[in-house]
């Protein structure tokens, strides 16, 4: 049996993958800041699909949270065998309105810790010959919306850029890139959700078995949606000045209430 190991995994998308995976007969390492969440979680899992639940309490806004999960992800003698990089969050308010503590925290989960945990396991999968990574990332990567669409965007062009690298390596790394997802993100980060349209939310657990077959197939990128395909396609075409003008009005709609 693999062992999945999954950042943020009590909630929202890395819930829907802790339950596509274990029912699909993997072991996994769930990782998220509430211990207890975690432990439920755990049991439930374990109960239902058979399968062995580990439970890492860490925080990936700390030093201490991140070594803990890329010290596990280097071991040896009990390897990881697909790393969900999928801890993540949005600040409320634009640009200057969110403090600056507020802003490198969301740089130190949605980015430093991608980094360091996708080194970590990438570098033991390859001594295998076999592994996978993915970090979930958005489609607001592709639009020019605050320091949030920002952070995304590094970590599409960080796991394209290393998926490249690690060719022919035997480890398959993918961003993948979901829209308006039912979870409690928003409720989290405080934003209202009542004048996002019905036809833009996905469902998570639908949004996992489309990624997984992505990540199967080969990609390094996946938008798991034809509607958001679509959409990324219109975004391709239209004009830089535009988009700016026309995201920034949709976050105002979309966006924190």
């Amino acid at each position: 049996m693999t062992t999945a190991l999954i950042t943020g995994s009590t909630a929202g998308i890395g819930a829907a993958f802790a339950r596509r995976l274990a029912a699909d007969g993997h072991n996994l390492v769930l990782v998220a800041r509430d211990t207890k969440r975690l432990q439920d979680q755990a049991t439930e899992l374990h109960d239902r699909h058979g399968i062995e639940a580990e439970v890492l309490t860490a925080d990936l806004a700390t030093d201490p949270g991140i070594e803990a999960v890329a010290a596990r992800l280097a071991d040896r003698r009990s390897p990881v065998d697909l790393l969900v990089n999928n801890a993540g969050f949005g600040n409320k308010g634009r640009y200057l309105d969110v403090s600056m503590a507020d802003e490198l925290t969301m740089l130190k989960v949605h980015c430093e810790a991608v980094l360091r945990l996708t080194s970590a396991a990438s570098e033991a999968m390859r001594e295998r010959g076999r592994g996978g990574v993915v970090n979930v990332a958005s489609v607001a990567a592709f639009v020019p919306r605050g320091t949030y669409g920002a952070s995304k965007a590094w970590v599409v062009q960080f796991t394209q850029g290393a998926a490249r690298d690690l060719a022919g390596s035997g480890v398959r790394l993918m961003a993948l890139c979901p829209g308006f997802v039912r979870t409690e993100f928003h409720q989290r980060a405080g934003m209202g959700t009542d004048n996002i349209p019905g036809w833009m939310w996905l469902d998570a657990d639908k949004l996992v078995a489309a990624a997984l077959t992505d990540l199967a197939r080969g990609k390094t990128l996946s938008i798991p949606d034809p509607r958001y395909k679509a959409l990324m396609g219109l975004v391709k075409v239209a004009p830089r000045g535009l988009l700016g003008g026309v995201t920034s009005r949709t976050g105002r709609k979309y966006g924190p209430q």
